[in-house]
């Protein structure tokens, strides 16, 4: 059974970085997608990072420039650096593993996957 687990949320203030690892176990082969979701207080949970098995990379427009998601295959774990964090970064972050990612010609993307952590707070003060 695949289990994904977050760590390294907590409370910062605007301006400052935090970064987000997501542990992986259970998981037979390598992932083919891995992803950081994020949801915000009273709204949906939205899709902010995706990162392919052979390196690709996709941002939402609220975090690219200043997100970077990375792999490390060899540890099984996958890492949000977030910088120049805001208020309106504040949520719960959730990892997400595999599945399948659509994508469009004018670049948006729809990324649904199999398996999810549990997820982690955020909290940015201004």
């Amino acid at each position: 059974q695949v289990q994904l687990v977050e760590s390294g949320g907590g409370s910062v203030q605007a301006g400052e970085s935090l970064t987000l690892i997501c542990e992986v176990s259970g998981m037979r082969h390598n992932f083919k997608l891995m992803g950081w979701f994020r949801q915000a207080p009273g709204k949906e949970r939205e899709g902010i990072a995706v990162i392919a098995a052979l390196g690709s990379t996709y941002y939402s427009d609220s975090v690219k420039g200043r997100f970077t998601i990375s792999q490390d295959n060899i540890r099984k774990r996958v890492s949000l650096q977030m910088n120049s964090l805001k208020p309106e970064d504040t949520g719960v972050y959730y990892c997400a593993s595999d599945g399948a990612i659509s994508r469009e010609l004018s670049g948006a993307w729809d990324y649904s996957p199999d398996h999810w952590g549990r997820g982690a707070q955020v909290t940015v003060s201004s």
